[in-house]
């Protein structure tokens, strides 16, 4: 990979023997490897064995959980929070296993769109939950460097599964919580 960002370094018409440059396709092939290690994970070792038996019924929800992409259309970086919430039919997940599974999700070329969809099914296939809503809120720079270049453009993306998506009352206290 680090022969390839010097390609590119070249071809943008810069010199890869300028002091700033030197060891950047090295830092450039690092920070890539970095930002897309999703790919090398799965849900299983993200997991972890942490999820834990439970009486609990009620809503569960995690707000503004910091996520980082790359846009797959232009590979340009967007970024976000992303609020989860599910209720319990006997298992319980270990409070930063889901962090863990955005940040899986999220470091892979994405679009928002599938990302919401791939954090609610996962929680919902590990957790057998009545029901899960994720809601993601996300500024891309693809919007705002390139193109139509809107800076204060934001997109809101939400999935909701089982009891999220058949009772309004349940995705109701959902969307409230994330709010307040």
């Amino acid at each position: 990979m680090e022969q390839d960002f010097k390609s590119i370094i070249e071809k943008i018409g810069e010199d890869l023997t300028r002091e700033g440059l030197v060891d950047t396709p090295k830092r450039a092939a690092k920070a890539l490897n970095f930002l897309t290690q999703g790919y090398g994970q799965n849900l299983d070792t993200v997991i972890n064995g942490a999820l834990f038996s439970s009486d609990c019924d009620s809503m569960v929800v995690v707000n503004n959980i910091e996520l980082y992409s790359l846009c797959e259309h232009h590979m340009l970086p967007f970024t976000g929070l992303c609020h989860i919430g599910y209720i319990p039919n006997g298992k319980v997940l270990g409070l930063s296993k889901l962090a863990r599974i955005v940040d899986m999700f999220a470091r892979r070329l994405q679009i928002q769109e599938n990302l919401t969809q791939e954090i609610a099914n996962a929680i919902m296939d590990v957790t057998g939950a009545k029901g899960v809503g994720v809601v993601i809120s996300a500024s891309h720079l693809c919007m705002r460097m390139r193109g139509v270049e809107k800076q204060n453009s934001e997109m809101k993306t939400s999935c909701m599964l089982g009891s999220f998506l058949k009772y309004k009352d349940t995705r109701a206290e959902f969307l409230q919580l994330i709010r307040d």
